[in-house]
Formats: structure tokens, C-alpha cells, sequence
């Protein structure tokens, strides 16, 4: 079966033609502009603003580095990919959920009541200093007295 190339193909071919024509001195006049910046900036470094890495980092990355090579660019492409890579890494990292690591520390109440018992009943033991808290409201373990108290001697 032999393909015959209607009238409405080489129209479509010709207006696709003119549209990457289009497209490709739009792209040299960017990277045209782009070259007189760099030439004006110099040696300075270009500072740039976390969303604007962001950005350059998603358009780079979806282009790849093949094009981006060929491209004139304010950042080479080992600088913006890593940023890609960073920002994918920070996404799964959590970072925003994670909480203060380690145990709550003991409230100073608790601390101050644990300090006046074993100063008014210096007979108490770790175990009746604990229970006198439990009677006020403070559920606490006898080794966590021991500790508090241990933490004042050492001091």
C-alpha cells in the first residue's frame, strides 16, 4: 500500500515548520540576552533567591542536561541540577514533621516540689517523695526523684 501525501499534509507541514522556526529565534534571542547580561555582570556572582532556585531547578531538570548544555544559562548545569536533587531530598526528608528529639523535659512545678519534700522530710526516700507527688497530681517515677535529687548534689 503506497502513502499518498494529500494537500492538507503539506499544509500542515509547512505551518508546523514556520511555528519551530518561530520557537528557534525566540530561543537565540533569550540566549542573546542572556550572554549580554553575563558579559555585563562579570566575575560577580549572581545571588538568588530560594524560590527562584526552585524554579530554575524544575525547568532544568525537565529539560535535562543535554539542553541545558546547549543553552546559555545564568548557572551551569552542575549547579542547577543538584538543586533539583536537594529540593527532591528535602520533599522526602519529613523535615517539617519532625519533632524535638529526646524525652519532654520535667516541668520546673514538678522539680521545685520534688526539692521543698526532700528539704522539709530529709528522712523521705525516693519512694515517699514520689507518692507525696502522685497525692498532688504529679505521676512521676521514683527514679526520676533519684534523678532530680542526684542532678542537685552533683551540682
Amino acid at each position: 500500500m503506497q502513502f499518498i501525501l494529500q494537500p492538507c499534509h503539506i499544509v500542515l507541514a509547512a505551518v508546523v515548520g514556520l511555528a519551530n522556526e518561530r520557537q528557534q529565534r525566540i530561543i537565540e534571542f533569550q540566549n542573546d540576552q542572556i550572554e549580554v547580561l553575563l558579559k555585563k555582570l562579570g566575575k560577580k556572582r549572581v545571588l538568588l533567591t530560594d524560590d527562584q532556585r526552585r524554579v530554575l531547578a524544575a525547568n532544568g531538570h525537565a529539560l535535562g542536561r543535554k539542553v541545558l548544555l546547549e543553552l546559555t544559562t545564568i548557572m551551569t548545569p552542575d549547579t542547577i541540577l543538584p538543586w533539583h536533587r536537594e529540593l527532591v531530598a528535602k520533599k522526602w526528608d519529613h523535615s517539617d514533621q519532625r519533632k524535638i528529639v529526646g524525652r519532654p523535659r520535667l516541668r520546673q512545678v514538678i522539680v521545685d516540689s520534688i526539692l521543698r519534700f526532700a528539704r522539709e522530710n530529709p528522712t523521705w526516700g525516693y519512694d515517699r517523695i514520689q507518692g507525696a507527688l502522685a497525692n498532688i497530681g504529679y505521676h512521676i517515677a521514683d527514679s526520676t526523684v533519684a534523678n532530680v535529687l542526684n542532678a542537685l548534689s552533683d551540682a
